[in-house]
């Protein structure tokens, strides 16, 4: 009897890619084509409600390719959602995560694989060099790693993304996980399990502008190290504590200064100072305990992760 062959599902979240979703399915067919003598291969496409026509291609393509399967959501519910249904839907014994703007080459999902077969759970594409990319995102990228391995309990490897090949027992592990603010790139290191890098060059946007700004760039660096990490509150305990020490301290050395020596002791604008300045802290404190109250009271009203407006070919 025949063994029948492993099936590897390529999991691709979408949001405003129709300058390159055409491209992207290319080369995701042609990957296909070059693996069908050692695994089948189906397309996980995960339209994140774009208001563009990537979804309009994404049907078209499907029609013509029954190993096409499209899941298309009810609103733009975010990247990691998007993945999340996508590992929920794939059927494969192992799962790639890609995006669709071609900046991680889809060839690379080939090598991926046959290092999978030599022992590992988890294989995770790590960037040698980031074309394309100001010094800026480049310096910001590298510092984000780096503080985030400070404040995580957990070993983030750096210089990664969600490009990654995970076997099914990593998969259904994963797939326990249903916290609703997702980090995907330091969920799969928390789960454990034998893993190993790819190194690669990573290329510029195939086209299209990119879906991270400054500004969900830094959202996005927010929640992972609040969802990673209790760390934020323990240094506000140590700053509180350093701040009552630094209030005795001048205490005291006012309390010298009047009663010792003919020097004047500063005046309201100290105090002033003083005011502002342990207000602010007072105030960035109590944001950072709201962050954690505000993710308990998103997980306790048990919503589900994303809705499905429309699936083809599943």
């Amino acid at each position: 009897m025949v063994p029948e062959k492993q099936l590897l599902s390529i999991v691709v979240p979408v949001y405003n890619e129709e300058e390159s979703i055409t491209e992207t399915v290319e080369r995701l067919q042609k990957l296909r084509g070059s693996l069908a003598q050692e695994i089948s291969v189906e397309l996980v496409f995960v339209d994140d409600g774009s208001k563009d026509l990537s979804l309009a291609h994404l049907r078209s393509v499907a029609a013509q390719d029954m190993g096409v399967k499209v899941m298309s959501f009810s609103r733009n519910f975010g990247h990691q959602i998007a993945i999340t249904a996508g590992i929920d839907l794939a059927a494969g014994d192992y799962v790639a995560v890609i995006d669709a703007d071609l900046q991680d080459p889809p060839e690379l999902i080939a090598d991926m694989y046959r290092m999978a077969l030599t022992g590992f759970d988890v294989v995770y594409g790590k960037r040698r060099s980031r074309a394309g990319e100001t010094l800026f995102k480049k310096a910001t990228a590298a510092a984000f790693y780096r503080i985030l391995n400070y404040f995580c309990e957990i070993d983030i490897p750096p210089d990664t993304g969600d490009f990654r090949l995970m076997s099914r027992k990593v998969v259904d592990a994963f797939k326990q996980l249903r916290e609703r603010h997702r980090f995907v790139r330091g969920m799969v290191p928390w789960l454990g399990y034998r893993s190993a890098p790819l190194e690669y060059d990573r290329a510029e946007r195939f086209a299209g502008e990119t879906k991270y700004p400054l500004r969900k760039m830094l959202a996005f660096a927010v929640n992972a190290m609040l969802s990673f990490s209790s760390k934020p509150l323990t240094m506000a305990i140590r700053i509180g504590f350093m701040t009552i020490l630094a209030g005795l301290g001048g205490g005291a050395y006012m309390f010298y200064l009047k009663m010792f020596t003919d020097i004047p002791v500063p005046g309201l604008t100290a105090i002033l100072l003083s005011i502002i300045l342990f207000s602010g802290i007072q105030i960035l404190l109590i944001g950072v305990v709201g962050e954690y109250i505000a993710r308990i009271f998103e997980e306790i009203k048990g919503r589900p992760l994303y809705l499905v407006a429309e699936t083809i070919n599943i």
